[in-house]
Formats: C-alpha cells, sequence, structure tokens
C-alpha cells in the first residue's frame, strides 16, 4: 500500500501529476501553471508536475518520466473522449514502457459543488451579485460530441438554479427573489445551444439582465469566441473563465486524496 498523503506535505507523498488539454494559445499554459501553483501552495512539498494531450509539452510520457509511482489527474471539467479514451491510452503507453510505474487514475475535476462556488465567484468579479433575481444565467461549456457530457452540464445548471432559489424555466414573468432569473445551459461547439442562442432566448423571455458565465478553465479559443458571440447576441456581462481560482485548487487536492487511496491502477470517483 502506498503511502497516505500528509495535509502538511511531510513524509513521501505520490507524485501528482496534472494533465490538461493543451493549447496553441500561451494564455492556457500559464493558466494551467497558475492553477498548479495555488496547489502547491496549499500542499506544500507534494511533487506536483504538468502534462498536456496535444498543442503543448510536456507529454504525459514525458512527465512520467524518471517516477515509479504516480497519481494521473485529468484538468478537465468533464468525463468525455479525453478522460474515458485518450488518457486511459496514453497512461497504457507509459506503462508498456516502464511495468514498474504504478500510476492512480483519479477522476475529472468536474462535476463539483465547488465549481458552482467558483463560477459564482467570476461571476461577482465581473459585477454579478450571486443569485440576483434580476440576472438569467448562461453556463457556457465547451461542449462534447458525448451526449452523456454535455447532460453534465444541463445538470449543473438544474442545480445551480435550485442553489439559489427554486428552479426555473425560461417562461416570462413574476419572479420570486433568492434565486437567479433563470440559469441554462448552452454549448461552444458540438451541441446546442449555442451560447449566443441561449442568450438570444433568454432576451425574448423577457430577462432583465442576461450574464454569461463560462465554465471553461483557461483562456483560449473557446473563451474568446464565446466573449464575441454573447455580447454580440445581447449579453450584459460575460465573466472570466474558471482560472486558477483557490476553489480548483481545493478539487484537486480532493481528487488526489481519493485517487492516491485507491487500489492500483483503479480509476477512482
Amino acid at each position: 500500500m502506498w503511502p497516505v498523503p500528509l495535509a502538511d506535505g511531510t513524509g513521501q507523498d505520490i507524485p501528482l501529476v496534472a494533465v490538461a488539454h493543451g493549447s496553441r494559445d500561451p494564455r492556457a499554459a500559464a493558466t494551467v501553471e497558475a492553477l498548479l501553483d495555488e496547489v502547491r501552495l496549499a500542499r506544500p512539498g507534494l511533487p506536483v508536475r504538468t502534462a498536456y494531450l496535444d498543442h503543448a509539452t510536456p507529454s504525459l510520457g514525458q512527465a512520467l518520466s524518471g517516477l515509479d509511482a504516480a497519481v494521473v489527474l485529468p484538468l478537465l471539467l468533464t468525463e468525455a473522449y479525453h478522460s474515458r479514451v485518450d488518457l486511459p491510452a496514453a497512461l497504457n503507453e507509459a506503462r508498456a514502457r516502464d511495468p514498474r510505474l504504478r500510476v492512480r487514475y483519479g477522476a475529472t475535476l468536474g462535476p463539483h459543488p465547488l465549481l458552482l462556488a467558483t463560477l459564482e465567484r467570476r461571476l461577482a468579479e465581473a459585477g454579478v451579485s450571486p443569485g440576483d433575481p434580476d440576472t438569467a444565467v448562461v453556463l457556457v461549456s465547451a461542449g462534447s460530441s458525448d451526449p452523456r457530457a454535455n447532460a453534465v452540464i444541463t445538470g449543473m445548471a438544474r442545480s445551480w438554479s435550485r442553489a439559489t432559489g427554486f428552479p426555473r424555466g425560461l417562461s416570462a414573468g413574476p419572479r420570486a427573489t433568492g434565486g437567479w432569473w433563470a440559469v441554462t445551459a448552452a454549448y461552444a461547439s458540438a451541441a446546442e445551444p449555442t451560447p449566443a442562442q441561449a442568450v438570444a432566448l433568454l432576451r425574448e423571455a423577457g430577462a432583465p439582465r442576461v450574464a454569461v458565465a463560462p465554465y471553461l478553465l483557461a483562456p483560449g479559443y473557446f473563451a474568446d469566441k464565446v466573449r464575441r458571440s454573447t455580447l454580440e447576441a445581447g449579453a450584459d456581462v460575460v465573466a472570466d473563465v474558471l482560472g486558477p481560482a483557490p476553489e480548483l485548487a481545493e478539487v484537486l487536492l480532493e481528487r488526489y486524496d481519493t485517487a492516491a487511496r485507491a487500489p492500483a491502477g483503479a480509476a477512482a470517483s
């Protein structure tokens, strides 16, 4: 059995290898590194390495080089093709090169209640009070060809609406206080409604104000596209991406602790 990682970083902590999607936009890698710096501050002494699936280095194989054990965590917000297929395949290649390598594979960052807290943090930074009854929110994910991943975002929007008041549809009419005017999901690719379509629907339904909450880890192509298209469609506010928020660092360490205690070779949940 591996040593259980200690909160103060003493003992023999299992190295954490965080795997992001990767982007040609240098802001994305800078954001990932800033997030992992938050993890290092929260857990001093924990060895933390970065890896990327595409467009950036190091690769997962390169990040695992020289290690005999690691906890591999996907810096992905939903379970979809990358976490179900690409990452396990890369791990199998690494194990084939070094059969002594022991790896625990952790769960994706989302869904998790703290991610809703992060979304509200970013909206508040953009001037939107949490649960403002005069504000409708468009929760925007990157979108996936896997309908299960998109269904998670729909469920998040429903939960967010309940968490700040009561479930709301898109119909116009009197609203009770204590919760968003509405919360609806949208997808930057591969599914509908698009962010611009969601904004337009909320405007047609009579929403007094529309705020866009990007459920995206880092700046890049999708974040820029969402901001441009939703402002053109009539959004009043577009919040920043999740970025290196302390809540994300907390989720990452929770996923790490769960995976470190899992049986060897198992995927933690």
